[in-house]
């Protein structure tokens, strides 16, 4: 059953179009991801479904029940939704206790207590009641946002870029955490993130927003290795991006003779090649284009290599193990076929947009 789904939506802010025909389902038990560059409409979409702007076209419903649309318009408490703001907007004056305490209206003293102390435990706070925010690091507080969004046992949980304050080693942290809470909680789950890779490591689905539209919604592993678009292949992982023109239905690319599909005779197309798609290989007789590396950064188990065609083009692989060559070394280049997405150029504005936000 879908615990959020949103039904042909469409908002403006002062003329400027937010989102459009947007349709997405939340299954309860599932965490989606909704991605994309800054200003695309993501978080207007979670700002609708948890009440806190008024719908201008379509319908939101939460468990089945419609909240927004239809002639109906659900206060933010009566919507069953739990939200976890990118600030964590604590009450700087309330405890901790308090702050969790919140929203659970209509209980007596004992089972509010109960309750609390539960939430101090699951998140990994016990203890921390009396407490103010002040006093509590980044990540604790975001813990404690959780746990408020958590109290009422909500079918819905919104989270808005819950991670984006914290340091990387803290955010990983905490992550890990709230994904394993969202798991055994099992309430449906919208997560808004800008980081591609967080969206990979936390979501059962994908759901990938360009211009106020969903471009394409699917499992993690789908969208990266199908992506529909070069801007979602971009946005899901680094990618080397070249051209050619379509003959005889393949395009002999600058790293090679690459399948083309279903696209048009003569069409001008976009290669883009994941720099682990790419292999290398030091021996003279080996078969691949030409190429001499530029750069070697290793990253551990794992190094980057800036390499140089014959015809000027630079290109990133990504090569693990040990085995890896020097700069100024000559290697011969090839590459794994599911590794490369041709699609019909576009504008310039796909591949230069900023994808952060």
């Amino acid at each position: 059953m879908a615990g959020l789904s949103f039904q042909d939506v469409t908002h403006a802010y002062d003329g400027v179009e937010a989102l459009r025909s947007f349709d997405l389902e939340v299954r309860d038990g599932e965490i989606v991801c909704l991605v994309g560059p800054s200003g695309c409409g993501k978080t207007t979409a979670l700002r609708l479904a948890a009440g806190l702007e008024p719908l201008s076209h379509g319908n939101i419903l939460v468990g089945g029940e419609h909240v927004s649309g239809g002639g109906r318009d659900w206060a933010p408490e009566e919507r069953g939704v739990g939200l976890v703001f990118q600030d964590f907007a604590l009450f700087p004056h309330m405890r901790v206790k308090d702050n969790i305490a919140f929203g659970l209206k209509g209980l007596d003293r004992a089972t509010r207590q109960a309750r609390v102390g539960e939430l101090l435990e699951q998140v990994g706070l016990p203890g921390y009641g009396r407490k103010y925010p002040h006093m509590l690091s980044g990540g604790e507080q975001q813990r404690v946002a959780l746990a408020r969004a958590l109290a009422p046992r909500p079918p819905v949980l919104l989270l808005d870029e819950p991670f984006s304050g914290l340091d990387v080693r803290l955010r990983e942290e905490v992550r890990d955490l709230t994904l394993r809470i969202l798991r055994d909680v099992g309430a449906a789950a919208l997560v808004v993130t800008h980081d591609a890779e967080e969206a990979m490591y936390m979501g059962d689905r994908i759901a990938v927003m360009q211009e106020a539209r969903l471009v394409q919604v699917g499992k993690p592993s789908e969208i990266y290795r199908n992506p529909a678009s070069a801007f979602v292949a971009k946005f899901l992982g680094e990618v080397n991006w070249l051209h050619g023109i379509v003959t005889n239905g393949v395009v002999d690319s600058p790293i090679g003779r690459v399948d083309a599909g279903d696209i048009g005779e003569g069409e001008q197309v976009d290669v883009l090649v994941r720099p682990e798609g790419l292999k290398l290989c030091s021996e003279a007789h080996a078969v691949g284009r030409g190429a001499w590396v530029i750069a070697n950064h290793p990253l551990g188990y794992v190094s980057l290599v800036t390499l140089r065609l014959d015809d000027g083009n630079e290109l990133r692989a990504r090569i693990t193990g040990q085995d890896v060559p020097s700069p100024g070394q000559d290697v011969k280049i090839r590459f794994e076929p599911d590794a490369v997405f041709v699609f019909p150029c576009r504008a310039d504005h796909e591949r230069n947009q900023p994808l952060s936000g």
